[in-house]
């Protein structure tokens, strides 16, 4: 997610609370959606649906404050 973003992501994963915690939950989400899609839990279509536009959600939020801390986007 976001390879330009990497060396960042990485540099402030540790030291921003609010961001681990939405990158993880993007992450936990991600996890849940394959193991739904490969049939390893059972879940509804919608269900899936619903977990879909959470994620994506996240990662426009994560985005926002990617672009927030980085200086060469201000």
């Amino acid at each position: 997610m976001f390879p330009e973003y990497r060396e960042l992501i990485s540099k402030i994963k540790g030291q921003d609370a609010h961001f681990t915690r939405l990158f993880d939950k993007h992450n936990e989400i991600d996890q849940a959606i394959k193991n739904m899609e490969a049939r390893i839990v059972q879940a509804t279509a919608a269900e899936i649906e619903t977990l879909k536009k959470e994620k994506l959600q996240l990662k426009d939020r994560i985005y926002a404050h990617l672009r927030g801390l980085d200086p060469a986007q201000a």
